[in-house]
């Protein structure tokens, strides 16, 4: 029953982490935190972000921010320092730029 109950909370939480749209939180317990990178060597991951929510679907480097954590496939804070955050990203302009640049735990997680 344990196993079940273990399994049954895993696959809640990997189906809860399925990116496409993400909600930026202020307060609050959110399923990510990130940190902005300035320079794109730094980062974890470089990020696209979309103009549709369809663009975004299964995909970890390209995200549609929504407007709702509703309406959000995940949640993110954007914390101050980089020892704070589980994922640290750079903003890129084209979408053929995004993408993982070290493995990382998050790898998958995202899509």
């Amino acid at each position: 029953m344990k196993t079940y109950l273990a399994f049954a909370a895993l696959i809640l939480i990997v189906s809860l982490c399925r990116a496409g749209s993400v909600f930026v939180m202020e307060s609050g317990k959110a399923d990510v935190k990130v940190w902005v990178c300035q320079y794109k060597s730094e980062a974890d991951l470089c990020v696209y972000v979309a103009d549709y929510k369809s663009e975004a679907k299964r995909r970890d480097h390209v995200w549609y921010f929504a407007d709702y954590k509703s309406q959000a496939d995940f949640t993110m804070k954007v914390v101050p320092y980089k020892s704070q955050a589980n994922l640290k990203v750079y903003y890129v302009q084209y979408r053929s730029q995004a993408g993982w640049r070290k493995s990382h735990p998050w790898v998958g997680r995202l899509q």
